[in-house]
């Protein structure tokens, strides 16, 4: 596979066939032995991200005040039930993600938003760090209109600081969530299982400012 082709997405013809069968999972996490899997309490809130390797992500957002649990696997692409290795090849057009379910009555989706942008560089486009190619994008995924407001609305506020830190645009997309697909076991909280495993997460060092966010 070319360094270019990891760069774009493919087309649906082009894309691999994927299968019917869902990915085996263990259903808890390793960390706090939540389920990895629906249904979550109703106290409960769903958000979606890609902000480069889903190892280092997700250990941002367990990391967070609230969350319930954490997942990682694939989204945002055409090949249902994809493995890593077809992801890596560039022909899925899945994006690696965290799942991330958090107590609402904790912590707010504004305050995820305010991790996911600040735990990354949004501004690479199909690439995070060394890490290349379109599994590595950076991407918001809402389950609901109000979710989608304010992921407009804190790119459009974050925007304003990197521009004055010195950085160019953001490339983040922002779209419906699509299927989630989990990833294989050896994924979930990998960082947790594999202490001195690799993260090629590295943010700007920019603040994002997340009251601007609700004022806005």
């Amino acid at each position: 596979m070319s360094y270019a082709t990891k760069l774009r997405m493919p087309r649906t013809e082009a894309a691999l066939p994927g299968r019917a069968t869902a990915m085996p999972i263990n259903d808890r996490h390793f960390v706090n032995g939540r389920p990895l899997r629906a249904p979550f309490p109703e106290y409960c809130a769903t958000a979606m991200f890609g902000l480069g390797c889903f190892w280092g992500a997700e250990r941002k957002f367990w990391q967070h005040k609230g969350i319930y649990t954490t997942a990682v696997g694939y989204s945002a692409g055409l090949t249902p039930n994809a493995t890593y290795q077809e992801v890596c090849s560039g022909m899925t057009g899945h994006n690696e993600v965290v799942l991330a379910v958090y107590d609402s009555r904790e912590t707010t989706y504004e305050a995820l938003l305010r991790v996911f942008w600040e735990s990354h560089d949004p501004t690479q486009g199909m690439r995070q760090g060394n890490d290349v190619g379109t599994q590595y994008r950076s991407g918001i995924y809402t389950f609901n209109d109000e979710q989608m407001a304010q992921a407009e609305v804190s790119r459009q506020v974050f925007q304003k600081s990197l521009t004055v830190a010195g950085y160019g645009a953001i490339t983040t997309e922002i779209l419906t969530a699509a299927a989630f697909f989990y990833a294989e076991d050896y994924h979930p909280q990998y960082l947790a299982k594999v202490p001195n495993g690799y993260c090629g997460l590295g943010g700007t060092g920019v603040t994002c400012p997340v009251g601007l966010i609700t004022a806005a």
